[in-house]
């Protein structure tokens, strides 16, 4: 999935971006809301997040001028406007969502999660379910469901279960996983592959310590037996 940031702040936006990376998301960057719109036409991005006090374009108004576009693309002002009557403002022009600067990096993903979750059933339809083990997996939601127990993944975790999926009985190396998780040009060294698939176990193994769904192959990578 992909995400526009529009912010003016060099530090912000590469906050916002590292944070929204590290979950899985392809981001997509604008210093100021004219360059944002254009991005947002030709990128066709699956949510926005806007700083409201932006140069050339304010939030405000690039919300307006999307909302003529696409009624329906998940919105999130991001603002140092702590003020109720900019939430307030904000909501009805059309935003999905108000997240006050100084923000939370668990904050942002808990928030940037909800609304896609919210929004999917719109933007696509529900489809590609399939089972990973005993796990009722759910892309479009990003969700998975045993014995009436829901898991929320992460889009790259998603993105990686799925890729285990079609691949079942295959060894991948971790070359492999690092194309379909992170792409060529995004690349985390061996350990932070190792680490990934750990947090990932805990999510999804019944015993993390003693994995049956994801399966080390020394030396080789991993495989979904």
């Amino acid at each position: 999935m992909k995400i526009l940031i529009a912010e003016d702040d060099l530090y912000t936006r590469a906050g916002l971006q590292e944070i929204l990376r590290g979950e899985g998301y392809e981001t997509v960057c604008a210093e100021h809301g004219e360059e944002a719109y254009q991005i947002f036409l030709s990128e066709k991005p699956d949510l926005l997040c806007l700083d409201i006090m932006m140069p050339l374009l304010n939030g405000y108004d690039l919300c307006k001028k999307i909302r003529k576009v696409n009624k329906k693309i998940p919105i999130i002002f991001i603002s140092a406007k702590t003020e109720e009557i900019d939430r307030v403002v904000g909501l009805e022009l059309g935003a999905d969502d108000y997240i006050v600067k100084p923000f939370g990096v668990r904050e942002v993903i808990a928030r940037v999660k909800a609304i896609l979750r919210r929004a999917l059933p719109e933007m696509e339809a529900e489809k590609d379910e399939f089972l990973f083990g005993q796990i009722h997996m759910n892309p479009d939601k990003l969700q998975g469901i045993i014995n009436e127990k829901e898991i929320e993944f992460s889009p790259r975790e998603m993105k990686l279960i799925h890729y285990f999926h079609k691949n079942k009985g295959r060894v991948l190396s971790r070359d492999q996983l690092y194309d379909c998780g992170w792409g060529m040009e995004y690349l985390p060294n061996s350990r932070s592959l190792d680490q990934f698939i750990s947090q990932l176990r805990k999510k999804i193994e019944e015993d993390p310590l003693n994995p049956q769904l994801i399966l080390t192959v020394p030396t080789a990578g991993y495989k979904y037996p």
